[in-house]
This record gives structure tokens, sequence and C-alpha cells, in this order.
């Protein structure tokens, strides 16, 4: 082959290797603007944005055919363009053309299905093979990006509106104690009328914030152990220096590599319900009458005590203390007046003892005493002696001046007990030692005690079932005149009893006193004695007189009138025939009221009497200012007063007195006829006593009726 034809087969070559180059271009080129998710343009720069060529991503970008759009044979781009977005798009484009650059915009389009997508354009101005400027770039569908770019900016705009508008105050802060940001709420919650200011002026957190710096140091160890905290209170000042408590629950952010960037979390208010807290555990831990200790904070209390005396080897004592005829006070004067008297003890009780020792209130009129670290008895006796005599300095009540005793029992640990309910149990046995020793004294423990203790409990127990199954009798002293006549009977409450025998009234009425079941009591004696005396007074010649002894609980009920004219009633007893003892204790409350009551009883047509005159007060001014009709010598003045020259001078001047005011006078407790014969001689009217009969069972009484004629 010659060079020239060498020649032109090399040219060839080259020209069929440069064709299929090419072509290999243009098929790269197409398939790659088929598969790009998007739609490839060039557009012109007029006003519809008038398409020269788009590529197949246009169907799927728009839902049209690019043929659709090319050189607007369907629509132009300016349609496709949501007509809200078409003049912003315009000018960017405008903008970024004028300056030679390339542009991105994005912006809403119309699709043919009626659907809305953002797209974003890219693109810039070139000129294309005519020398004329067109647009070329690339559009594509970026509306779940964008939703996800809503949705970001949407849940931050909800963040803010939650941050600045929660009514809990929320907080970001350095572990060193300084404000990052903080909502109006903080800010209002610590007294500041903004975050900034907040931020602004509470730099030193530990310091300026927290009443005890300590809480700080405890909040900080919190986050380094368990990354939180839960409802940490703390007590912290306001910009105004006033004090609140604040919840706060917060928790430690971290970094990538996980350093500590801060603490964020939230706080609240709660001096309210802290407030309503310590109301509640007052009210559960204190008397709200005088502010003392009540029983549960006095049983934690003395738990405490019990452990440091076995430390310390020192004696504990426990004092039960029993104010002395409390409860008279408080039924005659009024509960206004028993509450004072109460608060006046309590007051006096605390100025007694020492900061390491407790005065505690028990209920009622008991208080109870802890007395730690006395390494002898001796300095107890002499405390004890001391709270005596506070007590009973006299106390102005109602205007007047009283004087109150108290009965006090001491246990003491651990020779008297080494927990806590046998030292209380104990030292309430000693108390009621005390008070049957003539009160206003104290007494030590003793295993007699308990004993004792032990009987007068079981001694209630039987009671309160006598009384519910009728287990109580009536017994009659008779009761005569100068001339042995018999003119009436006491009725006096009588017990046998199965476990224990026959029980002596001065046994079971001091604990019917005690414990409020004087009342039921003395309604069965006056049930009983009334209807045995209308039986008598249905026998011609047998009509007398029968006494009851009325307890001042029951006397001071407000409904003790109708309460006694509905029994007598009841029994069909002529009311002349009823004589009412009242004692002199009923005189020293309100005299107003007890006037009332008495001349209630009298308009019922019943004889009142003044029982065990000489004991007491003895107020001459009760037998004036009072409807009394009868004067009952006690029997402690009788005895002896046949050989006692001072005995017989009071008698002589009581009978003159009551002479002189027109009052029957009865002497009681006669026991020799000596002293039947003095008392008579001196003008007494009646008489009562072993001399003339013992008590007797209704039917031994009634047989003595009749068969002495009435004369003994």
């Amino acid at each position: 082959m010659s060079q020239r034809s060498s020649e032109k087969t090399s040219a060839a070559h080259l020209a069929n290797m440069n064709t299929a180059l090419s072509l290999d271009i243009s098929r790269v080129l197409d398939t790659l603007m088929a598969n790009l998710n998007g739609m490839a343009y060039r557009c012109r720069l007029d006003a519809q944005w008038t398409m020269r060529f788009v590529s197949q991503g246009c169907l799927d970008l728009t839902g049209y055919a690019p043929e659709a759009l090319v050189d607007n044979k369907r629509l132009s781009w300016e349609d496709i363009t949501l007509a809200d977005d078409r003049l912003r798009v315009r000018e960017e484009i405008s903008a970024a053309v004028a300056a030679n650059r390339h542009f991105a915009v994005e912006y809403r389009i119309l699709t043919c299905a009626g659907q809305e997508k953002w797209v974003l354009e890219r693109g810039m101005a070139v000129l294309d093979e005519c020398g004329e400027q067109v647009l070329e770039g690339f559009i594509e569908d970026v509306s779940e990006r964008r939703q996800a770019l809503d949705a970001v900016a949407n849940a931050e705009l909800r963040y803010r509106h939650i941050f600045e508008h929660a009514s809990e105050g929320i907080f970001q802060t350095t572990p060193d104690g300084h404000y990052l940001s903080a909502n109006m709420s903080l800010a209002r919650l610590y007294g500041y009328t903004s975050p900034e200011e907040l931020i602004a002026d509470l730099a030193d957190i530990e310091r300026r914030l927290y009443v005890d710096p300590v809480q700080r140091e405890k909040f900080r160890c919190l986050m380094d152990a368990h990354g939180e905290v839960v409802n940490f209170e703390s007590e912290v000042y306001r910009r105004d220096g006033s004090k609140i408590w604040i919840s706060e629950n917060a928790h430690s952010v971290r970094g990538l590599q996980g350093e500590l960037i801060c603490y964020e979390g939230t706080v609240q208010d709660i001096t309210e319900r802290r407030s309503y807290q310590e109301q509640l555990e007052r009210q559960a831990n204190f008397d709200q009458l005088t502010g003392l200790p009540n029983r549960n904070l006095l049983n934690d209390r003395l738990e405490q005590a019990i452990s440091r005396a076995a430390r310390r080897g020192y004696f504990l004592a426990l004092v039960f203390i029993d104010l002395d005829n409390f409860k008279f006070i408080n039924d005659s004067l009024g509960h206004v007046a028993g509450d004072e008297l109460l608060v006046e003890v309590a007051h006096r009780l605390r100025n007694c003892l020492r900061t390491v020792d407790t005065v505690a209130r028990q209920g009622g009129d008991e208080f109870v005493l802890v007395l730690n670290d006395h390494y002898q008895v001796a300095s107890i006796i002499s405390l004890l002696e001391r709270i005596l005599q506070e007590i009973s300095r006299s106390i102005t009540l109602m205007g007047r001046d009283w004087q109150v005793g108290a009965s006090l029992g001491v246990a003491l640990y651990p020779t008297d007990g080494e927990d806590t309910p046998t030292l209380l149990k104990h030292a309430d046995v000693a108390m009621y030692a005390a008070k049957a020793r003539g009160r206003n004294n104290f007494q030590f423990f003793t295993h007699e005690m308990n004993r004792i203790s032990d009987e007068r409990l079981r001694l209630e127990a039987a009671m309160r079932v006598a009384l519910e199954q009728d287990g109580f009798s009536i017994a009659f002293q008779p009761k005569v005149d100068h001339r042995r006549r018999i003119v009436g009977a006491e009725a006096l409450a009588r017990w046998h009893t199965k476990d224990f025998g026959t029980v002596p009234p001065d046994c079971f009425i001091p604990i019917a006193e005690e414990t409020g079941l004087i009342v039921p009591l003395t309604e069965i004696i006056l049930r009983k004695a009334f209807a045995a005396a209308s039986k008598w007074s249905q026998t011609p010649g047998h009509a007398i007189t029968v006494a009851v002894n009325l307890s001042p609980r029951l006397f001071l009920d407000g409904k003790i009138v109708e309460h006694v004219a509905r029994l007598i009633s009841e029994a069909g007893l002529p009311p002349e025939h009823v004589e009412l003892e009242i004692t002199e204790s009923i005189f020293l409350g309100d005299s107003g009221r007890t006037l009332s009551i008495l001349k209630g009883l009298k308009q019922l047509g019943v004889a009142l009497v003044m029982d065990d005159f000489g004991t007491g007060y003895s107020s001459l001014s009760y037998i004036r200012r009072f409807p009394l009709d009868i004067i009952k010598i006690d029997k402690s003045l009788v005895t002896g007063i046949e050989y006692e020259d001072d005995g017989a001078m009071i008698a002589r001047a009581i009978i003159s007195l009551c002479q002189s005011l027109r009052k029957t006078v009865v002497a009681e407790g006669l026991e020799n006829q000596a002293q039947f014969d003095f008392l008579r001689y001196q003008g007494c009217d009646e008489f009562q006593g072993y001399l003339i009969s013992k008590p007797l069972p209704e039917q031994e009484f009634a047989d003595l009726l009749i068969a002495s004629g009435g004369q003994l």
C-alpha cells in the first residue's frame, strides 16, 4: 500500500473514531438527563420564562410531558409557578443575572395533578448559540427536605413558646453556678422583671440564691452521681430578700465527647405546699391549744431519750401530771376558762424545764414530762417540788383567783421500765397513787402500785358490765328526828360481784367519778330510790322523804332539771318526798348558772340539801345566797363531839346559824348516844348514823318501817 493510501486510511479511521466518540457523549448526556431526580432546562428571560428545552425529569417533577412546556405549547413555567411566589422568584433571578452570578431559589409550583411542591432552582444566565442571553439550570423537588425544615422550625417555635410562656421556671446554668438562660416565669419567681436582668444580677447561685449554700453542693453531687435531680427542695432568696421554697427537676447536658456542658431543668414555687405540709406536721405532732408536743411526738422524744440515757448511763424520769379539780373548773366555768388554765399550766411547765427536757400534753388535763440526764434521784425530786409550787400558784380565771394543784406520778429508766409503753404505764400508775394520797403531791412508781392499778382497771371493767347488766343495788339508811321517828332515808349504792365480793363505795365511787361512770350510776340510784319511795308513800303512815346525792357532773348537765323531773314522774312519786344532796364544789364555779339550776329544781317541789357542810371552803354565803332547805353537818365534825370542845363549838355555831336562817340541820355519822344527846340539846333537827341504823336493803328497810311503826 502506498503512502498516500495509508494516509487516507488513517484519516478515515480517525474520522470514524471521532464520530463514535461524539455519539457516546450524546448517549451519556441523554442517559444522565433521563436519570436525574429533577429537570434540566434552558429558558428565555421573558415574562413567561419560555422553555426552549426541558429534560425528561419534567414529567416526574410537574406531571407534564416536556413537549407541553417547550415554547409554551400548552402552558408556561410562569403558569406553573405558584402565584404568591412569582414576584419573589423573578426578583431573585434578575438580581443574580444582573450580577452575573449563580442563583439558587426555593419556591412552590403547582403540578398537573394540582399538588403543591417545593422546588429548588439553581442556574445561571448564559449566551446561547445565537448570542441570546438565556437561563440554564436544574430544578429539583425539595418538598421532603422543606417539610423536615418546617418541622424543625415549628418544633423550635413550639419549644420557644413553651420556654417563654411556661408557668414553671426553666433554666440552663453552668456547673460553677452562672445562668446561661432563663425564662420569664423563673425571672418573676425570683423577683426580676426580665430573664436578662436575672442572668446579669444572679451571677453566683451558690451564695446569692440558696439560703443554705450547702444545697448547691448537694445539687452538684446528685448530678455527678445520677445525672439528674428529682424534686430537689430548697429554700432560696428572692431579689428583695424574702424567702420561698422551690422544687427543682434538672439533668446534666453533655457534649458528643461526654463533656459536661451545662445543667438544665425546671423550678416550681412550693412555698404554699411546704407551708401546708408544715401545718399538717404541726397538727400531727403538736397540741393545737398549748403548742406542746402531743402524744405522737412524745413517743418519738421518749424513744430518743431512752437511747440517750442508755448511752450515757444517766437516769431518765418520765413524769405523768394530772391537774386536780380541772374537770370541775372546766364544767362550771366553761371550756374557755378551762383552755386558759391549760395554756397557763403549759407555760409554767415549759419555764421549769431545760432545753434537753420535753413537756407534752397527753390529752385533756394530762401532761407528760421527759426529764433527761439526771445522775441522782435527788435532783429529780428538787425539780418536781418546784413544778408543784409553780402549778399551785394562783391563776386568775373569769375575774377570780383559783389555785389548782396537780398529782404527779414518776417512773424511772431503767429501774421502772426499759421501753416507752412500760414507762408510760408505770408513771400513770404512780399518778393515781398521788391522787389517792390526797392530791397535790408526787409519787414514784412501786410494784405494789402496779398491783393496785391492775386491780383498779379490773374494777372499772367490771363496773361497766354491772351498769349494763343492772348489777348495782340500793341500800337505805334511816334518818330520824329528835324523837327518833323515821322521817327519811338516804339512798346509797351497793355493789356485790362474783369476782371481787362486796366492793365498798369508797372504792368504786372514786373510780366512777374519774371515769365518768358516775353519771349512769347516779341515774340508776335515782330511778331505784324514787321507785322505792313511791311504794312507801302509798302506805298510810309510811310516807317519808328519800335523799339521793347528785354527782357534780350530773348536776352541771344542762338538762339536769328535766332529767330529774322525768324520773320523778316515771316513779309516780310526789316531789315533796325527794331530797337532792349536793356538795359545795358545785358552788365554786359559775354562780349564776348554779343559781339558775337550783331554782329550776326547787320549782319541781323537791328539797335541796347541802351535803358535807364543814369541809372544804364552807362559805357561809352559800347558805344565804342559794335556795337550800337542809344543811347536813359532815360526820368528821360529829366524831368526838362529846369530848372535844373545839368540835362541839363548831357544831353549836353551825346549828345556831342554820336556825337563824330557818334551815333544817341534819347530823350524819352518829355513833353513840352522847353525840345524839348533845346535838339534840343544841337544836339539831334530824340524825343519821350507825347509832340509828346501818344502811339496809330495800325490803329490810320497808320491814323496819312496818315493824317499828316509824319509831327507832
